[in-house]
């Protein structure tokens, strides 16, 4: 079972993402980690080994930046997975027929399609719940229920949950909070801290913030419930390979730098499309406007680099994102370069159109993952494509 190191590296967070998990190398002193390329291990004898037998089961690359993750967002215990999804999947195991979860009802596009279409199949009764009013929460739980699931903010409208407020309501109905921390990243925010009992990332988005591969983190600080998790890794089998464990360590050494520029970048590219289209139609924490500012601002240090935009129709988005020469038209989130997505046909058209009418995902909404280039550079694309609408 992976535990952080139990030596100081220091308290900042920057010190944390540069040092903790991993040493320079014993045998040749490379200050990065080794890539352990390799499937097994060789034994000295029936039942005696280093600790390692199998790569599925465990892997020292994968180890250290299981490490390293569990130390930044305050966890004893943590456990990488092949992509964000693998992550979530393998955290459903956590659960069994008869079982009731309480998930929020904007939730990435991914989830929901394998909670509606996959998981409620196997006897697990599924409650949707508008989790910004922590007594829907309270309304929702019965007395099966096992889990409280929530992502904050959301993908893509920004909603936020006080995870305190959700995370006492769980615990006195004896149910895990398991949280999507992927928008907010460790840098600001901490379920953990907050009362979660796990945390959860697409590493692929800004732990690794380079796109150029898929994973996903879980951290906890339960023995038992890492126990399971562990288990129920092993059994499914959805680890990463050692190279994208190691480029996600890579990483996660320049979080903090990354996040206080998409912070920047997103709190202009905010303001641009507040005073171009109506802080209404924006959808950002960070924005005064926003109506869950204030639980913003006490839970989370910084408000990152994703904006959504309610352009007014498809018409209006698809002329935008034809327009841009820095914002990307691509699906995923959190690396350096500015994304652009339209969340009802990409990010989350598995979710049924009317679905998506209810919960406020139309076809005019664009979502915006800002980079860390030149802040001049992003709003002068704006500038151009917004012209006219």
């Amino acid at each position: 079972m992976t535990q952080i190191l139990p030596d100081d590296v220091g308290r900042g967070f920057s010190t944390r993402a540069i040092h903790a998990g991993q040493r320079p190398d014993p045998t040749t002193g490379t200050i990065m980690p080794p890539i352990h390329q390799t499937s097994t291990y060789a034994q000295e004898a029936l039942g005696v080994h280093k600790g390692y037998e199998y790569a599925r089961s465990k892997n020292p690359t994968r180890e250290a930046l299981e490490r390293n993750v569990a130390n930044l967002e305050g966890a004893k215990h943590g456990f990488a997975f092949s992509s964000g999804m693998g992550c979530f999947d393998t955290l459903m195991k956590l659960f069994r027929a008869g079982d009731h979860l309480v998930i929020g009802s904007n939730v990435y596009g991914g989830t929901f399609r394998l909670v509606d279409k996959i998981i409620q199949h196997y006897g697990i009764a599924i409650s949707w719940v508008d989790t910004r009013d922590p007594q829907r929460i309270e309304d929702a739980i019965r007395p099966n229920t096992k889990g409280l699931i929530l992502e904050t903010p959301t993908n893509p409208l920004m909603h936020l949950t006080d995870l305190a407020a959700a995370s006492a309501i769980a615990k006195k109905a004896g149910a895990l909070t398991i949280v999507d921390n992927t928008f907010a990243s460790p840098f600001f925010q901490n379920p953990l801290a907050l009362g979660a009992d796990l945390a959860w990332h697409s590493s692929t988005k800004y732990l690794n913030g380079h796109s150029d591969l898929l994973g996903g983190v879980a951290v906890m600080n339960d023995d038992a419930l890492a126990a399971r998790v562990q288990f129920a890794q092993n059994s499914g089998g959805a680890v990463p390979g050692p190279m994208d464990a190691w480029l996600t360590l890579r990483g996660t050494k320049t979080l903090a730098l990354r996040m206080r520029a998409h912070d920047a970048n997103g709190r202009a590219v905010s303001q641009w499309l507040a005073d171009r289209v109506g802080a209404e139609r924006v959808f950002y924490p960070g924005l005064a406007s926003h109506p869950q500012h204030e639980l913003a601002k006490r839970q989370m240090r910084g408000f990152g680099g994703m904006v959504s935009c309610e352009t007014g129709s498809r018409e209006n988005a698809d002329m935008i994102v034809r327009r841009f020469r820095l914002f990307t038209l691509a699906e995923s989130l959190g690396g350096v370069e500015s994304l652009v997505c339209q969340p009802a046909g990409m990010t989350h058209a598995s979710i049924e159109p009317a679905r998506r009418l209810e919960i406020g995902i139309t076809d005019g909404l664009l979502r915006f993952s800002v980079g860390v280039e030149d802040i001049e550079d992003l709003l002068e694309d704006l500038e151009q494509a917004f012209k006219g609408i």
